[in-house]
């Protein structure tokens, strides 16, 4: 099966959710009335051969420490196992490399995705966190929260504006799921510097798979910190990112790959990391998920392969 047909046979008997928050915007929409400059966006096919400082290896700033409990520094006296998830609390390397990006759509409403540093002024996410797939319309202004906890980032002036984008698909094809949905986007302060950056590797598919259970996800997903969490969260859902271990990449179908990663919308684009040598390494991109139309139970998740590196 090729990757437009099962992707169409997808859209044809299923709920395909991409997980940007594009879908409930004009529910719970926020009018942004600041004026400014819209990123400059290049597809991938004209972008020319694209490099990334650093050489897809990660880095961790020598003052900054390092921290293998995403929830370390402050447990905000929440008990164990109130969910499966946990809450991403760490000021620390890794979790200092992933923070929510904030988008204003063509029509001024606002939207929320997951995004990595992968270099010092570079963030890895989707391409519908850019691009709105039903529209095709372009993202009028994209913002990086690097670190964001409880609605607060270390310091407001880390909040960095995306001035340059280049994306992997404008889903010009139809399909509400693309292989191709990533995007590099290039903020205007080099944050990797003082919150580091994670590596990116392109792994065999069958060596994903092969390897159950070792991958861990971050993603600032609309339903967390859940109902469960509200005396110890005041900022609402979507402004704390969840942790969680143990996650899989089940199978590799018509170039997406399938995982069993909690996700739900707004954690689009957020890494799904293995540890390797004992450095963290984005080995895939979280996308979307997908549900029976009839239902609306969760049957699978859908992520993006890192290979475009390779390409």
């Amino acid at each position: 099966m090729t990757k437009q047909s099962f992707a169409l046979f997808l859209s044809a008997i299923l709920s395909v959710a991409t997980l940007g928050y594009w879908a409930s915007m004009q529910a719970q929409a926020q009018t942004q009335r600041q004026q400014t400059t819209p990123p400059k966006f290049t597809s991938f096919k004209d972008a020319g051969k694209l490099r990334i400082q650093g050489n897809n290896k990660p880095f961790m700033p020598s003052n900054l420490g390092q921290s293998a409990k995403p929830n370390e520094g402050g447990t905000r006296g929440i008990p164990d196992q109130i969910d499966d998830r946990i809450p991403m609390l760490s000021r620390k390397y890794p979790w200092s490399t992933i923070g929510r990006v904030q988008g204003t759509t063509a029509d001024a409403n606002s939207y929320h995705c997951t995004g990595a540093l992968i270099a010092e002024d570079i963030i890895l996410t989707n391409a519908h966190c850019v691009i709105d797939p039903e529209t095709g319309k372009l993202s009028q202004r994209i913002q990086f929260l690097p670190n964001v906890i409880d609605g607060q980032v270390q310091d407001t002036r880390d909040v960095a504006e995306v001035v340059d984008v280049v994306y992997g698909t404008n889903f010009k094809d139809g399909a509400k799921l693309d292989a191709n949905d990533w995007a590099v986007m290039k903020i205007n302060k080099p944050l990797g510097r003082k919150y580091g950056y994670l590596g990116v590797k392109s792994v065999a598919s069958s060596t994903l798979i092969r390897n159950q259970k070792k991958y861990f996800f971050v993603g600032y997903s609309r339903d967390f910190p859940s109902s469960k969490y509200q005396q110890f969260f005041t900022a609402g859902a979507g402004w704390t990112a969840s942790f969680q271990a143990g996650c899989s990449i089940l199978k590799e179908e018509a170039n997406f790959l399938l995982h069993d990663c909690d996700t739900a919308g707004g954690s689009s684009g957020g890494p799904i990391i293995a540890l390797v040598d004992g450095e963290p390494y984005v080995v895939a991109l979280n996308e979307g998920e997908v549900k029976n139309s009839s239902t609306k139970q969760d049957l699978f998740n859908v992520a993006v392969k890192i290979d475009f590196l390779d390409k």
